[in-house]
């Protein structure tokens, strides 16, 4: 290994830290409404079903990448096949696009922590918390102030490095994600007519089965674990040779699908309770306009709504974290210059983007950027929407697609399995199944992906 790379100290702190990347906003707030836009408990069962199939294949591809070159995701293609150096180019543009407006998004959370330690604003109807959340981010500086602060949160703990930053806010905040999380959702759980919302999670139908509900799991499943964007391949070259990839990765993706799932316990019960089944699915304001709508007609509902925004918090955090590192990394080993340095070149940049995210909250601002879909054709769209549509919809999959062809095909399954085995020490169970699937079964689902997407015009985030 080189000796100036960063490393885990021990197995805990790789685990903790990877899944602080995967679990993200998606866990807590869109993975609540995916199952109740899609039918409940089949929803779960498929999803669960994607990640241990395609998710967790694509996750072990990556950190086999990383861990056998050593390099972020840019100079470990580089150094495997210079031809496909931009896959891991595509990586860092998503990651570089996600953190401009996951920072914003980051500091209307920490605005909303602060209104509610404040115990001020949310005692109103359900527009009234709907005027509140749009004059809020409809606002020139405020909302970007916020995300600079949130930013700055991030570059305060990656300087620190991997194992004096990351490792050790991830052994901090993942546990404490956890416990505040199986708290609310025990108190949502015990709420009086909670149980209609537990039943709606784990009835399953299967005669409301269709593709929409397919593709939404595994489109949920890219974005949640974190997959095809090239983190996992940067955290997986911090990993030690004496580590078992397979065993880690599953680890992984069962932390992930926990949190999601106790998110789901947490949400699904309470809303149901204010709202019924048509509180469910209401869009990407939905913590932010209908939460607070919840949390107000239920007893304890200041303290329900803070430790909830407290847990989207570190949530945005573990995950902000992980981008800001990817990209660092890249910046500081392929130009070779300090992590300070390229934390400096990267921020003007990133700030810019970020503002421009913010100001075209409101549409009458004209901050417009073309968008092409079969469906659609050609339009103008919000640079804030945009910006989403190419991340979820167009590059998160390409990678992925990318990385699947070039350890299925280019790189070749043998390396893979040799590096995932360390090297003949350990025994991998299912090398036979993740063949096939890293060969043939995920490529086909990113594609199914793709098709919905580009020709098709669905939103899957």
């Amino acid at each position: 290994m080189n000796k100036k790379r960063g490393e885990w100290s021990n197995h805990l702190g790789f685990i903790l830290a990877a899944a602080g990347s995967a679990v993200g906003l998606g866990n807590i707030w869109k993975f609540p409404g995916k199952i109740g836009a899609n039918g409940g408990g089949l929803f779960l069962l498929i999803y669960i079903i994607v990640v241990a199939v395609i998710g967790l294949t694509i996750m072990l591809a990556e950190l086999a990448i990383g861990r056998s070159t050593q390099k972020n995701a840019v100079g470990a293609f580089h150094q495997l096949n210079k031809n496909w150096t931009f896959a891991g180019v595509i990586g860092i543009i998503t990651l570089f696009v996600i953190l401009s407006y996951y920072s914003i998004v980051g500091g209307w959370i920490m605005k909303y922590i602060g209104v509610y330690l404040g115990g001020a604003h949310f005692s109103g109807t359900a527009t009234q918390y709907q005027d509140f959340f749009v004059n809020f981010i409809t606002k020139p500086i405020e909302p970007v102030l916020w995300g600079l602060l949130f930013l700055g949160l991030c570059i305060f703990i990656i300087i620190k490095g991997v194992s004096d930053g990351i490792e050790k806010i991830s052994k901090i905040l993942m546990p404490a994600l956890f416990i505040l999380l199986i708290g609310t959702a025990i108190r949502s759980m015990t709420l009086p007519g909670a149980m209609e919302g537990i039943q709606f999670m784990l009835h399953i139908d299967f005669s409301t089965f269709n593709t929409d509900m397919l593709v939404a799991a595994v489109g949920q499943a890219f974005f949640s674990l974190s997959v095809g964007m090239g983190i996992l391949i940067t955290y997986g070259s911090y990993v030690g040779k004496q580590e078992n990839l397979f065993q880690s990765a599953v680890w992984i993706c069962i932390l992930d699908t926990i949190v999601a799932i106790l998110a789901a316990f947490a949400i699904i019960p309470a809303v149901f309770v204010t709202m019924g089944a048509d509180g469910l699915g209401m869009g990407g304001g939905f913590a932010f306009m209908a939460l607070p709508n919840v949390f107000a007609s239920i007893p304890g509902g200041i303290i329900f709504g803070a430790v909830f925004f407290i847990l989207l918090f570190l949530a945005a955090l573990t995950s902000a974290i992980s981008i800001l590192e990817s990209i660092i990394a890249f910046m500081s080993e392929e130009f070779h210059i300090t992590r300070k340095k390229a934390v400096a070149w990267l921020f003007v940049p990133l700030t810019l983007l970020s503002v421009g995210y913010s100001l075209s909250q409101l549409e009458t601002r004209g901050i417009n950027l073309p968008w092409f879909d079969m469906r659609n054709g050609l339009q103008m769209l919000p640079m804030n929407a945009v910006m989403e549509k190419f991340t979820d919809n167009l590059m998160i999959p390409l990678g992925a697609l990318c990385f699947c062809i070039f350890v299925g095909w280019v790189w070749g399954v043998k390396p893979a399995i040799y590096e995932i085995e360390n090297e003949g020490a350990l025994r991998f169970p299912l090398r036979k199944i993740w063949s096939f699937s890293i060969r043939y079964l995920a490529p086909i689902a990113i594609l199914a992906i793709l098709y919905f997407t580009i020709f098709k015009g669905v939103i899957l985030s």
